[in-house]
């Protein structure tokens, strides 16, 4: 009992000098050399002695190898009062390419190991090179790419025997955009007389800058089950950890073609679409036009805003645009659409012009369109509109003249026969004295009113008068716009127009396009008929001069669209 109570009080006065104790020295090994370029390598370093967790720094490794995670652990024993304490860390090493490389000594405390020479052997491949187990293929669709075009890198995980556990990470690009396409797909491949189970798994990558790039393949790590000819009890399996890495892909991204100059938009394949509620416009009843792009190859936020253009006889209510992505044939289908109600304010023949968004084609290089064609519709009148006939207006219709003595048999109300009728006269009379009292009262009221809103006006015109159009228009930029509209091209003059409308005012800006409509959709009417007609440009650029040299007597714009009384 007395000696170990002995013992037990030397090894608590030795523990504080334990805990003290230096790093005596440091070893590092790696568990395979040589070692295939997609193989991974295990370096295990330990500190003799009482290291700190943290001394242990890899970022030297990282110009030759890519550096996986680190783990660290320690371990203290005592064996006939000698104590040995160690720490370990164990790093996975991943390497970057074939030939000799040098993990260098690393220094704990002011202990250093020996540095190590390891030895990166090409992976060996065809008919003639030994079955390998495990082991990670890639693949891209195309290596030479244009900005922000999509290619799809395939990923072939190959396995000899059954898989307990593990984790394959994504491919990586820098400046890029990478998401999974789909699910996971397995089935079995004989290579060279080996039969794998294969695990399949494609990425949508989208670079997202220009020049010369190295994909670096995914990484594998996980366990499977180790044969063991000396077990008597096959449910319990051992395991064996097996890291890979895929090879690196070698890509070209083009920049965006110097003579783009829209919404740049690669892809395969772009459509544009349209559905109308109905086809019948009547004047004030709503209608609904949905346009939807779709684009293959591109992500949502690629696709531009649909440009719509429609005539000032229509009350326009868009609702907020939506986007949606779908996978398909292991490429990316986006679409975005957008919604307006229609309100026709009047009826007629109207020209709904073109839709049109240019997008480049990455399999022949060049640009394209997506369009709607102009589109003519007849709106109709109102049902309410048609209850009169023409020449039968309030002002035209004729009346026979009446007496003053005609006019009050008329106004009296009739009355029940057993009623006499001199009692019905007197309260007739008093109410008829009511009613022009308050037709006084009501005709003074409006009187004053009127009045007010002279004054107002007056007033209004000396001290703020409105900004005059003609002096936010220099005259230079309505000679651009004057010399773009005698080259005659539709697409420019359009440009041109949006250019020059974007100097003013939103309500300055709503008022032009109010005035020039008519000749713009002259315009557009002639540009798209079939065959192509001629038009006036003259009309147009008079159209704009005249708005930009009128002034009402205020300073303001004139009216755009006078009333007809």
């Amino acid at each position: 009992m007395i000696n170990k109570r002995l013992i037990a009080g030397l090894l608590i006065s030795l523990l504080p000098w334990l805990a003290q104790a230096d790093v005596t020295s440091v070893t590092a090994t790696i568990d395979k050399n040589p070692v295939m370029l997609d193989e991974a390598i295990v370096l295990t370093v330990v500190a003799e002695g009482d290291a700190e967790r943290d001394a242990f720094d890899s970022s030297v490794l990282l110009g030759d190898f890519v550096v996986g995670r680190t783990s660290v652990g320690s371990q203290t024993s005592i064996v006939n009062f000698s104590t040995r304490q160690t720490t370990t860390w164990s790093t996975t090493l991943f390497p970057r390419s074939v030939g000799d490389f040098t993990i260098p000594a690393f220094t704990i405390e002011g202990k250093s190991s020996a540095p190590i020479t390891v030895k990166v052997i090409p992976v060996q491949q065809g008919s003639d090179a030994p079955a390998r187990d495990y082991y990670v293929a890639t693949e891209v669709s195309q290596s030479d790419v244009y900005l922000q075009q999509q290619l799809r890198y395939t990923v072939k995980l190959y396995l000899a025997s059954q898989i307990e556990r593990g984790s394959l990470q994504a491919p990586e690009l820098e400046n890029a955009q990478i998401q999974q396409l789909g699910e996971d797909k397995q089935y079995t491949e004989l290579v060279n007389g080996k039969r794998y189970q294969v695990i399949e798994r494609n990425f949508a990558i989208l670079p997202q800058q220009s020049g010369e790039f190295t994909i670096r393949g995914p990484v594998f790590s996980g366990e499977v089950i180790a044969a063991n000819t000396n077990q008597r009890f096959g449910f319990f399996n051992r395991t064996k950890t097996i890291n890979r890495v895929g090879p690196d892909v070698d890509i070209s991204v083009k920049p965006i073609p110097a003579n783009i100059d829209y919404h740049w938009l690669p892809s395969e394949f772009v459509q544009l679409d349209e559905n109308w509620q109905t086809e019948e416009f009547v004047v004030g009843e709503p209608v609904t036009r949905t346009l939807t792009l779709t684009a293959v190859g591109v992500v949502e936020e690629q696709l531009p805003e649909i440009e719509q253009i429609y005539p000032p006889a229509f009350k326009l209510y868009p609702d907020q645009p939506g986007s949606a992505t779908a996978e398909r044939d292991n490429r990316l289908i986006v679409q975005r659409t957008e919604s307006v109600a229609l309100i026709p304010t009047q009826p007629g023949e109207f020209i709904i012009p073109e839709v049109k968004i240019p997008w480049f084609n990455t399999a022949s290089g060049i640009t394209e369109y997506a369009t709607l064609p102009t589109r003519t519709i007849t709106v109709a009148p109102a049902a309410n509109m048609g209850n009169e006939s023409p020449g039968t207006t309030p002002e035209t219709q004729v009346t026979p003249p009446v007496s003053p003595q005609n006019t009050a048999e008329q106004n009296t109300p009739a009355l029940p026969d057993n009623q006499p009728k001199a009692l019905s006269a007197q309260p007739s009379s008093i109410a008829e004295q009511g009613i022009d009292l308050w037709h006084w009262i009501l005709a003074g009221l409006w009187l004053l009113t009127a009045a007010g809103w002279f004054v107002y006006a007056q007033r209004k015109r000396t001290v703020d008068p409105r900004p005059s159009l003609q002096n936010s228009v220099t005259n230079n930029d309505v000679k651009s716009l004057v010399s773009t509209i005698e080259k005659g091209n539709v697409g420019e003059i359009q440009a041109a127009i949006r250019t020059w409308l974007s100097q003013f005012s939103a309500a300055q800006r709503w008022q032009i396009q109010q005035s020039i409509k008519p000749e713009l959709d002259q315009m557009m009417a002639s540009a798209f008929a079939n065959p192509p007609k001629a038009w006036d440009k003259t009309a147009l650029i008079s159209a704009i001069q005249r708005i930009t040299t009128t002034k009402t007597k205020d300073g303001g714009l004139t009216p755009l669209y006078p009333v007809n009384h």
